[in-house]
């Protein structure tokens, strides 16, 4: 077995398909996880806000639960009559680009992908946040453990989806029993003592309140709790994935993600407000997480503290996983509508699309590295993209019923328009609240990332336009003979080789030498007649010239396209064929031999224009070659 099977795993064949896809059971952690792991991260985000509260900001924790649950339940149901609508996936792209027209759909594409990138820096920052909770001693080495994360996630994503099912499939699990046991024994606790639990462990101090809860402060932690939505849309993605029957394995998917994701969130609001539990400032040494807080005061620091820490940990840290499940589908309708370039729409070697992994985890990377890790600092950019697609989508869903002779269109419009209005009021009020703390970054990325887009989109029409089919048989008249150049700078087994290729071809050959202070080589032109002219000439084969170029500046690039250039502006109605000599070790380090044939190869096709040709004559290290000269 190779590095790159065990690392990656063996390919698979197109026709194995229907092995990698999934059922409700697997789909949840798939396609669920990061919805589910915003149980985490929304209400703490919240909570911060209110942090200047003081001891009285874990009382508005509750209404502003609700408002979100409510937000939550109008969006899942507009996704659950998206599935079987558009069942081929793409969610809010594809709904809006059908029903809005291009524009919006490639609006809604962008703010997927920002919204994606996002949730994979913010999970994964969250999640390590979660495990310095448990362990202080890490803190120092959060932006590494957010890497090596982040890293893992790429490579088991690049391995398949049903790979990355069996990694999230007891976390996920793990995570929503253990949470539920807590919730549980906390409300039978709350409703024993009357309303005043007494905590096993107490939650840190908190002090007394020092100011009055204003709208604008409610508002700004609504916004900051909104956050909990995100994922919502990933299950109308990612609809493919799922075993026949596709639309309908979705959509129980779907239910019963948002029906345990409204649970938690009730539940969490529930208790934090009985046990007076709040956000301790993050990214400072001594904090603490809310659910870790949450489960010290229902069940204090035991082995099941351990045990749910650990879910939690695991699933904060894995809850980006949904990120890869959709923003490659997402870059592939991109690609498939020219967006984005072709090889985002082509599966790799494990049937998941490679390129937007790759991508993925790149721009995540960069995000984690910009904010060093700490997920209140990259909260503010959450939630804009994501609220970006619902209302576009919902909207998009509203002209689709408009149209449509299903028995109960009427209904499911009113629904997507209550939804769209819910989504657009969201959207605002998070733009604003979160704007000066960065969500302007957000809102400044999404239309460069639109024309980028758009540019693209021109560049592969002009592309298609110059490529066009020609009509007609092949014009074979006046193919004039190629005029053949090898570069060289001494006469080894190399240049021989690619001597011996250019005399095939029948026409001029010239062996350009660059004479170099830095490369060592010694003029060939008192040796030519006899190692070169006089065998060609024997042979019956055309007499290669040579060409002694003597470089002043000690380069060998700059001198052989000057000289290509000449030839091209002399013999303008012949083809120009460069045989590059080149030197290939079958290694992992081949690139250290290879590094100046590549860039010579790249330098002529930028600067030699459409006149010229390249042909590469490699020498395979340690293996004797037929065409040796």
């Amino acid at each position: 077995m190779s590095f790159g099977e065990l690392l990656f795993g063996k390919r698979l064949k197109s026709d194995e398909e229907q092995t990698e896809q999934l059922s409700t059971v697997s789909g949840i952690p798939v396609v669920g996880l990061d919805a589910l792991a915003s149980a985490a991260y929304g209400p703490e985000a919240a909570l911060t806000v209110l942090l200047v509260l003081g001891n009285s900001g874990s009382g508005y924790i509750t209404p502003i639960s609700g408002f979100i649950i409510v937000l939550l339940m109008l969006v899942a149901l507009s996704y659950r009559q998206t599935i079987p609508a558009y069942p081929q996936g793409g969610g809010s792209f594809t709904v809006a680009k059908e029903n809005l027209g291009v524009l919006p759909g490639l609006l809604a594409g962008t703010a997927l992908c920002i919204d994606y990138v996002l949730n994979v820096a913010v999970a994964t920052s969250a999640g390590v946040a979660a495990l310095v909770s448990a362990v202080p001693q890490l803190f120092p080495y959060t932006l590494h453990f957010c890497l090596g994360i982040l890293a893992l996630l790429v490579i088991v994503n690049l391995r398949g989806v049903r790979s990355a099912g069996l990694l999230l499939l007891i976390p996920t699990y793990l995570f929503i029993a253990c949470l539920g046991v807590t919730i549980i024994l906390g409300l039978v606790k709350v409703a024993l003592a009357q309303g005043h639990p007494v905590p096993v462990r107490p939650p840190p101090k908190i002090p007394a309140a020092i100011n009055a809860a204003g709208l604008w402060l409610l508002i700004h932690a609504f916004a900051s709790g909104c956050t909990a939505l995100t994922g919502v849309e990933a299950v109308s993605n990612a609809v493919p994935i799922f075993r026949e029957p596709s639309t309908v394995r979705a959509r129980r998917t779907l239910t019963a993600i948002m029906t345990v994701l409204a649970l938690l969130l009730a539940g969490i609001a529930a208790l934090v407000h009985a046990y007076g539990i709040s956000a301790t400032p993050p990214g400072q040494a001594g904090y603490e997480s809310i659910l870790s807080q949450l489960v010290n005061a229902v069940l204090g620091r035991g082995f099941f503290y351990y045990v749910s820490i650990s879910a939690i940990l695991a699933v904060l840290l894995l809850s980006a996983n949904t990120s890869f499940t959709d923003f490659p589908r997402v870059c592939r309708l991109l690609a498939l509508d020219a967006f984005l370039p072709a090889e985002f729409a082509h599966r790799g070697r494990r049937l998941v699309y490679s390129s937007g992994i790759i991508l993925l985890g790149f721009f995540s990377g960069i995000l984690l590295i910009t904010f060093g890790g700490i997920t209140d600092r990259l909260i503010p950019l959450f939630a804009v993209g994501a609220f970006s697609a619902f209302t576009l989508s919902q909207l998009g869903m509203v002209f689709h019923w408009k149209r449509s002779e299903e028995k109960h269109a009427r209904r499911s419009m009113f629904l997507n328009g209550v939804g769209a209005v819910a989504t657009g009021v969201t959207l605002i009020i998070i733009t604003v609240a979160k704007f000066t703390e960065g969500a302007w970054l957000v809102i400044l990325v999404m239309p460069l990332l639109l024309m980028a887009f758009i540019r693209i989109h021109r560049y592969h029409e002009r592309i298609e336009h110059e490529l066009e089919e020609v009509s007609g048989p092949l014009d074979t008249d006046d193919i004039p003979a190629p005029i053949v150049v090898v570069p060289m700078k001494r006469l080894t087994r190399v240049t021989r080789k690619a001597l011996r290729v250019a005399l095939s071809f029948g026409g001029d050959v010239y062996a350009v030498q660059i004479v170099a202070e830095e490369v060592n080589t010694e003029d060939l032109t008192a040796q030519w007649r006899a190692l070169v002219e006089e065998p060609a000439r024997k042979s019956g084969h055309a007499v290669p010239k040579l060409v002694v170029l003597k470089s002043q500046y000690r380069e060998f690039f700059g001198p052989l396209l000057q000289h290509i250039n000449r030839l091209s502006a002399q013999h303008r109605k012949r083809p120009i064929a460069v045989v590059i000599p080149e030197l290939v070790e079958k290694r992992w380090y081949n690139f250290l031999f290879r590094h100046r044939a590549t860039l010579l190869k790249e330098l002529i096709l930028l600067r030699g224009g459409p006149q010229v040709l390249v042909i590469n004559a490699p020498w395979y290290l340690g293996r004797r070659d037929r065409f040796e000269g």
